[in-house]
């Protein structure tokens, strides 16, 4: 297909300024990160009245409700934003470090270092706070971000990277590592730019997830769906059990961390269900269970999709299970590898549910809505992997970066070390 030649320029802009970053100090990442997050507070009046914007055209569309609320940006949620970002300052700079560092022979070493991956495209539906995210993550790495937001979220992506741009022009940064594609039509010319995107990085739907995959070369980094479980087994603390699956369930229902199915040893289903569906039915939540809940708690039936369903909404399925094996299976069978959990006080059994259960995330008497990179202390995330390869779960600096090695000698050769008397390595790992 034929790319524009004014994208082409753009990406050709974003990668020079990327390798100029590239080399910066971590002094001068961390002044331009924190010239962001200024620039951002002073423009926060403009950003604000953007997504207002924004929200009210997306509800005269008819914005699906999850979506709506992904897209809507309220002074807390900036606040909170531009706190993650000032956190990115803080961390350890993930560019330099030194994995290896091995003498093969005398005057012939070699070392790994870490060393940014160039320029990541990202395109995402109606997260506006993703925006920051991910510049600032970008930023600390050393990489250059062309971004490509959802038409539903333009007027706050425009003013965000207006305001990163204005932030980054004060500093040994050059402005062009931050950009934004509006157009629809360039999510397809953006996943053609292999000479110059190093990575795609897509935040939204399940669909929208696989279609970017199915149509680039380059290599993706997400995950396609967010299906998440608890299960309670009969060894659980009910005063426990009951807040950390209401948490999970509508603290925010629509992050993909979000419980979606929920799990109920058969001897406690008796005692737990009732007191749980009580609070969520009286919260708004929808019920949808198997036959054997549904002796027990009045709810609507669930049928095999539920299983297979990420709602995003105030929607759970419960499924009673016999045992541990039960419903380590369920999930290993319907799960999406994002984050899944067991609220139990036996340690065996927590320790073989963690142990067996194949997801990026499994957690022990604590809600799934902990599955986030900024409160994992990553100051922020460019999104949640579900891949077996890494990076896997959420993705912050360290998934930004790669390797590269460096081997500095004195005239070695490698015949030296060949043929009917070669030299032996020496092979020693240095301080």
């Amino acid at each position: 297909m034929t790319i524009s030649p004014l994208l082409i320029e753009t990406a050709q802009k974003t990668q020079a300024a990327a390798r100029q970053l590239a080399v910066l100090s971590t002094d001068a990442k961390n002044q331009a990160i924190a010239s962001i997050a200024q620039a951002l507070e002073n423009a926060a009046p403009d950003i604000l009245a953007a997504n207002q914007m924004d929200c009210q055209q997306a509800q005269a569309d008819g914005i699906a409700k999850p979506l709506y609320n992904r897209l809507k940006l309220d002074e807390a949620k900036l606040k909170g934003a531009i706190s993650g970002l000032r956190d990115v300052e803080k961390l350890a700079d993930p560019v330099g470090a030194i994995q290896i560092n091995r003498e093969l022979d005398q005057g012939l070493n070699l070392r790994r270092l870490t060393c940014p991956l160039g320029v990541l495209g990202v395109v995402f539906e109606a997260r506006p706070d993703a925006v920051i995210q991910i510049s600032a993550l970008a930023v600390k790495s050393g990489n250059g971000v062309i971004l490509k937001g959802g038409k539903e979220a333009i007027n706050s992506c425009r003013e965000l990277v207006k305001a990163i741009r204005q932030g980054l022009a004060t500093t040994a940064v050059n402005p062009e590592v931050v950009q934004l594609l509006t157009t629809r039509s360039e999510i397809i010319e953006l996943l053609q730019l292999d000479k110059y995107v190093d990575l795609i990085i897509p935040r939204g739907s399940n669909s929208f997830v696989q279609f970017v995959q199915e149509n680039t070369r380059i290599p993706v980094l997400g995950h396609a769906d967010g299906i998440c479980h608890l299960y309670i087994d009969r060894e659980a603390d009910i005063s426990k059990a009951l807040p950390i699956v209401i948490d999970s369930k509508i603290q925010y229902p629509a992050a993909c961390n979000a419980l979606e199915t929920l799990l109920v040893h058969q001897q406690i289903a008796p005692q737990f269900l009732p007191k749980l569906a009580a609070e969520l039915q009286q919260k708004g939540v929808e019920l949808r269970g198997d036959s054997h809940s549904q002796k027990i708690v009045n709810i609507a039936p669930a049928t095999d999709a539920d299983w297979q369903t990420e709602y995003t909404d105030l929607i759970l399925s419960i499924k009673v299970v016999e045992n541990l094996e039960a419903a380590i299976s369920h999930i290993n069978t319907y799960g999406s590898g994002h984050t899944d959990g067991i609220i139990t006080e036996d340690q065996e059994a927590a320790q073989t549910f963690m142990a067996i259960v194949d997801s990026a995330g499994v957690f022990h008497n604590c809600s799934t809505r902990f599955a986030d990179g900024f409160r994992y202390g990553f100051g922020a995330e460019v999104g949640i992997s579900t891949h077996k390869m890494p990076p896997r779960g959420p993705v912050g600096l360290e998934g930004l970066v790669t390797y590269k090695y460096q081997l500095i000698g004195d005239g070695h050769i490698v015949a030296t070390y060949a043929g009917n008397n070669p030299k032996p390595f020496t092979h020693r790992n240095l301080l």
